[in-house]
């Protein structure tokens, strides 16, 4: 098919049906393709055409929506446009798809269908002449051709008057005027209408005028108001150099047969609208010079790039998250003292160690308002509150509250992030979390910081010691941001069970308060406090309806719970609610067969009506709700035969009691030793032994048939009971130095006693750990009297005033000492404790 001076499109054109875009001869368009149809067209057609004339294809624009698209040949427009495909790139991120740069060439018409599979191929009909894109632009339409030359020349000036508000030196407007020199007149409508920011529906009605008076009418509005959005721009702020890039930027592809720009800078997609405002958030994030220039960097990268690459997504992703961090968005703290003391009192009974460390740090932060935030560690046993405190800080001070949950944590990328350089990186929790919050400035709960792993992906506790570290943490660089992050006004409050699985370098960093267990008053209070009313609360019920008295929680406490928290007692409440809302659903009448006791008189009968309110747990209603009591609080039972005493164990849980057994038989010297033990354990044993057997003529120590060496033709068997529990540590020392020396002289150790301390070879009683929570454990159990070594009568400062007034404390330096108070009128032989002679000094 020939036009004019015989340059031609074939008169069968293969059809590339698209969903997004127009293109107009003499433009230069990006399209993706992943419809069946088109991949097929370009497969069959492009990737394994030879000549020139095999890159020439038909866009006909498609109305239909992509997501409802079918196997039906769509009504297709009447008007295409022939364009020549100039670069075809094959992807399959995020799906198999092609994206073709196709240069518009000429109009046509669809005359008819050829076929429709495996792509659509149809006869055309030329519309334009291809000769005005070659010829000068003298040789063109001139001003002496009527109407047409009137409209062509009042469309000229108009495109060199929007280039007249534009600065020259900027080298795209400069390029863009060269272009508008050298195209003939008649390309114009398209070019500019392809140039400027014109819906599809617009740059339809200017590919459907094939008239080009009709086309100069239908292009010249859409560049007046291009005019007159340009000349309101001005008024409202002075243009920049860097402004006109943005309004007049190069768009990938090309004018042809020069470049393509877009005087808005945005795709007909809209995604310059995203890039803009992206830009406009980098803008105004009020980020570090450091952070600021690294976004725009990744922002040029990102104009620059297809959005089918799939580094773009990656790039968009980093861009959003850096403007979407709190670089100097903070809150601000509440100082008022008493009001925090007031509200951390309501929130928490006890633990004024944690509320006055919390008040501590609001009064300096009164007398100093730059202040880096404290690390703390909570360490104590599960239950007694070091989660929920750290929320009650947060209220207090009113910041936000950010949770991390550390336990089982394996990876440092969890802590560090990922660099961008893998698929699915993501920052880590740290910056996640200061995403989520939206301040600089919130708490952080490290929760469960001693149980972190390690791994072939390296050591998370390693990786925190940057976090928590105030001389480092104020350029805390994420792998995934590569850029430093100020983590200094940052509360950090990490919480533990114990301090032995921490790493030393990452304890260093912390401010560590222990938190211990409860005593049983403290429970008592902080049951009817918050814990009865919570479950009220949750299962429906009201003060009206169900009543405990403090007594029946003494009960519950002592006999149902031995624990240093309150997440049993709690589950026993629980219980107690559920028993009665059956009761209180029902409507059942309660009875004098029934245990469920009521306040009011009861009355014989078996007519069902609601119970009489309030419903009261008395000692027979817990035992019908609860069952059996699981603890007994006396432990002399099992101090009826010499050779048993009772030790105090700490564990991460809190404190515990601990029996020691021994048992002799005829044999040949050996010890037995069973219950689990650990090495230091069982070293203990042993030099007990060897104590006993050195000083058994002091303390008339016999073996089973009177000599004096106790192990002589004896065996001695040592049990630890609990056998499933693993043991280990030096504080049995006297423990089982008292049940020896029991079993040796016959005599029962006083069953209301319990003992702990380290013991040496010369009958020193050294200091232990944990001591308050080894007596709260022989409180909780009933014990009288403890025994500890002398050098820990300092922690008993430590303990609740109540506890000092109802245990008998005993201060060792000793093992004479140990035996005297563990037994009934002494023990034979510690009155006449061997003096150490005095070493008077010679200075």
């Amino acid at each position: 098919m020939t036009s004019g001076g015989g340059i031609q499109i074939p008169n069968r054109l293969p059809l590339l049906l698209t969903h997004e875009g127009v293109l107009l001869p003499g433009s230069t368009v990006r399209f993706s393709v992943d419809s069946p149809r088109n991949m097929q067209m370009v497969s069959q057609r492009l990737l394994r055409g030879t000549s020139l004339k095999s890159t020439i294809i038909g866009v006909i624009p498609n109305t239909r929506d992509p997501e409802r698209d079918t196997d039906d040949i769509p009504t297709l427009h009447n008007i295409g446009t022939a364009g020549i495909a100039v670069q075809v790139v094959g992807s399959n991120w995020p799906k198999p798809h092609y994206t073709l740069l196709i240069t518009g060439l000429c109009r046509f018409s669809v005359s008819n269908l050829l076929k429709e599979r495996p792509f659509v191929l149809a006869e055309v009909e030329q519309l334009d002449k291809l000769e005005q894109y070659m010829i000068p632009a003298t040789e063109g339409v001139s001003a002496d051709d009527g109407e047409l030359g009137e409209l062509s020349q009042k469309f000229y000036q108009a495109a060199v008057q929007l280039l007249g508000m534009l600065d020259m030196s900027v080298p795209v407007v400069a390029k863009f005027r060269r272009l508008l020199d050298s195209l003939p007149r008649e390309t114009l409508p398209d070019v500019v209408a392809s140039m400027i920011r014109t819906s599809n529906k617009e740059k339809l009605q200017v590919l459907d005028a094939v008239s080009l008076e009709e086309r100069f009418k239908k292009a010249l509005p859409m560049l007046t108001r291009q005019i007159e959005g340009l000349k309101l721009l001005q008024k409202t702020r002075k243009m920049s150099p860097d402004n006109e890039k943005r309004v007049l930027s190069v768009r990938k592809g090309g004018v042809f047969p020069g470049r393509q720009f877009n005087l808005d800078g945005e795709d007909e997609d809209g995604d310059g609208d995203d890039t803009a405002v992206l830009e406009r958030k980098v803008h105004g994030a009020n980020m570090p010079e450091t952070a600021f220039r690294v976004c725009l960097k990744e922002l040029k990268r990102l104009k620059k790039m297809p959005q089918s690459m799939p580094e773009y997504a990656l790039t968009r992703n980093y861009l959003d998250l850096m403007v979407e961090l709190p670089w100097n968005k903070s809150t601000k703290d509440c100082l008022d003292i008493q009001a925090a003391r007031t509200l951390l009192d309501n929130d928490h009974y006890a633990m004024d160690k944690l509320k006055r460390r919390v008040l501590e740090y609001l009064a300096v932060r009164q007398l100093k308002t730059s202040l880096k935030g404290p690390i703390l560690c909570f360490v104590g046993p599960p239950g007694v509150g070091k989660t929920s405190v750290g929320r009650s800080i947060a209220r207090t001070l009113g910041r936000e509250f950010h949770r991390i949950a550390l336990g089982g944590v394996c990876d440092q990328s969890d802590i560090r992030g990922h660099r961008r350089t893998y698929v699915g990186s993501m920052p880590g929790r740290i910056i996640n979390g200061l995403k989520t919050v939206g301040v600089n400035n919130p708490v952080f709960l490290l929760d469960e910081v001693d149980k972190l792993g390690k791994s072939l992906q390296g050591d998370p506790a390693a990786a925190l010691l940057e976090v928590l570290d105030p001389e480092q943490n104020h350029s805390f660089t994420d792998h995934y941001l590569n850029v430093a992050f100020d983590l200094s006004q940052v509360l950090f409050i990490a919480t533990a069970n114990t301090t032995a699985t921490i790493p030393p370098a990452l304890l260093d960093r912390m401010e560590v308060l222990q938190v211990p267990g409860y005593t049983q008053e403290e429970k008592v209070e902080i049951a009817h406090r918050h814990l009865i009313p919570n479950q009220l609360e949750q299962h429906g019920l009201t003060p009206q309806q169900l009543h405990i008295p403090q007594d029946t929680t003494q009960d519950i406490i002592s006999r149902y719970t031995r624990e240093a928290g309150v997440r049993s007692l709690e589950r026993k409440f629980g219980a107690i609610c559920r028993a009665v809302a059956v009761k209180v659903a029902e409507g059942h009448r309660v009875t004098r067969t029934e245990t469920l006791i009521p306040s009011g008189p009861i009355e014989q009968g078996d007519k069902v009506t609601p119970p009489e309110m309030p419903i009261v747990i008395d000692p027979v209603a817990l035992k019908d709700i609860l069952g059996p009591p699981l603890f007994e609080m006396e432990v002399s039972e099992r101090f009826t035969l010499p050779g048993v005493a009772l030790g105090l164990a700490w564990t991460p849980l809190g404190g515990e009691i601990m029996f020691v057994e021994a048992s002799r038989m005829e044999g040949e010297g050996q010890l037995t030793l069973t219950g689990q033990l650990g090495d230091v354990m069982k070293e203990s044993a042993h030099l007990a032994i060897s104590w006993l057997r050195a000083n058994a003529k002091t303390y008339q120590l016999t073996n089973m048939v009177g000599g004096p060496d106790p192990l002589e033709g004896t065996d001695i068997h040592l049990h630890f009971p609990a056998g499933a529990v693993t043991k280990d540590g030096p504080s049995a020392g006297v423990t089982i130095v008292t049940c020896l020396a029991s079993l040796f002289s016959g005599r029962l150790v006083r069953s209301d006693i319990a003992m702990t301390g380290e013991i040496t070879l010369r009958g020193l009683v050294l200091p232990v750990g944990g001591i308050k929570d080894k007596v709260l454990a022989a409180y909780r159990a009933g014990v009288k009297r403890v025994i500890l070594p002398k050098r820990n009568e300092k922690d008993l400062e430590e303990l609740p005033a109540n506890v000092r007034a109802d245990l008998d404390f005993v201060t060792a330096g000793n093992l004479d000492e140990v035996l005297n108070a563990a037994f009934d009128g002494g023990f034979p032989g510690t009155a006449s404790t061997h003096t150490h002679p005095q070493l008077t000094s010679k200075l």
